[in-house]
């Protein structure tokens, strides 16, 4: 499996490591860490050293109950970030749901469009079509400012392997090719911890929808609520789920922690690699 960006082809048949850089002040994590172009850079150019194999750039906080930002304020908060990170030698994702910033990002020569509203925005879809570059489907219900009130399902597996084959066929019908297109399961957006940990146990049905899979449990509440640490000592959890979510079939690991993730899935590929002699 791969997946079709613009400048890169993705080879996908090892898990590939997605760094998050936030260029926010209120971001769950790590808010106010990057929210400056010259920080942000050095943050690019660090996880690139570390190992990441894509970064994605946003300029807007989803995390929940996060206020709206106009696409104005968006992109001048990217704009010198993304010219900087397309110099970088690896592929540069976007991380907006809004069409204007997607096509002044794509402008300035982003490979990827990960969109939290799967483009469902009026326009989007047409802001991406025709350009080359991949794009990345998340399930998530309403706006980060009110999505949890929207956490109700019958079986949340099914429904959001649903909306993803949908928003797909959707993407194909506007001309986007199958194989630039990656789904996220949204984990963390609109779901409870509970259904969480359904959706990652039932990933595979996901993953039998024929796309990468793309996923993000990078210190996200519901490992919190597990372990009872908060956000800044979520590592340890962090790489437990990641390493399960690749076990059921995720191939793109979207994380804040790019260099621990790394070595986490090269003993993860070593064992995998190993032989077992055998017994007389």
């Amino acid at each position: 499996m791969h997946w079709q960006t613009r400048r890169f082809r993705i080879d996908l048949s090892r898990p590939r490591v997605m760094g998050i850089v936030n260029v926010t002040p209120d971001s769950f994590s790590d808010g106010g860490r990057h929210d400056d172009a010259r920080t942000a850079i050095a943050h690019c150019e660090r996880l690139v050293a570390e190992g990441a194999d894509i970064l994605d750039i946003g300029g807007e906080s989803t995390r929940p109950g996060a206020p709206r930002v106009d696409a104005q304020s968006e992109w001048a908060r990217i704009d010198k970030v993304l010219a900087a990170a397309v110099t970088l030698g690896v592929p540069v994702s976007i991380d907006t749901y809004k069409p204007d910033v997607m096509r002044r990002a794509l402008d300035a020569g982003a490979d990827i469009i990960n969109d939290v509203q799967a483009l469902q925005l009026p326009g989007a879809l047409a802001a991406v079509a025709g350009r080359g570059a991949g794009v990345c489907l998340m399930h998530m219900r309403g706006e980060p400012a009110s999505m949890m009130e929207l956490a109700v399902y019958g079986d949340v597996v099914a429904e959001v392997g649903d909306f993803l084959a949908q928003r797909a066929q959707a993407a194909r019908d506007s001309g986007i090719p199958a194989d630039a297109i990656a789904l996220d399961p949204g984990y963390g957006f609109a779901k409870s911890a509970e259904h969480n940990l359904q959706l990652l146990a039932g990933q595979q049905r996901l993953a039998g929808l024929g796309y990468p899979l793309l996923v993000g449990w990078s210190r996200k509440r519901t490992l919190g609520d597990i372990t009872s640490r908060p956000v800044d000592q979520r590592l340890p959890a962090s790489l437990a789920a990641a390493l399960r979510a690749v076990s059921l079939g995720a191939n793109v690991l979207r994380v804040h922690d790019v260099a621990a993730t790394v070595d986490a899935l090269k003993v993860w590929a070593a064992v995998d690699a190993a032989t077992i002699p055998a017994t007389e």
